[in-house]
C-alpha cells in the first residue's frame, strides 16, 4: 500500500521547449536520484504547448 500522506517540496521549477524525448530525461533521474529523496516532473505549459514545465521535489 502506498503512502498517501507524503509531502513533496517544490526545488526549484523551469519552463523549457518541448521535445518528444524528454519523458526519458525525467524518468531516468528519477531512477536514479529516488533513494536521495529527489522526484522530477514535467507537464505542459498552460499557456503555450510547445513549452514544458520542468520541476525538481524534495520528498
Amino acid at each position: 500500500m502506498e503512502n498517501t500522506d507524503m509531502k513533496m517540496k517544490v526545488l526549484s521549477t523551469v519552463t523549457i521547449d518541448r521535445t518528444d524525448d524528454f519523458y526519458k530525461v525525467v524518468d531516468q533521474l528519477n531512477r536514479t536520484l529516488k533513494e536521495k529523496g529527489l522526484t522530477f516532473g514535467f507537464a505542459l505549459d498552460a499557456k503555450d504547448s510547445e513549452k514544458i514545465v520542468f520541476t525538481i521535489y524534495e520528498v
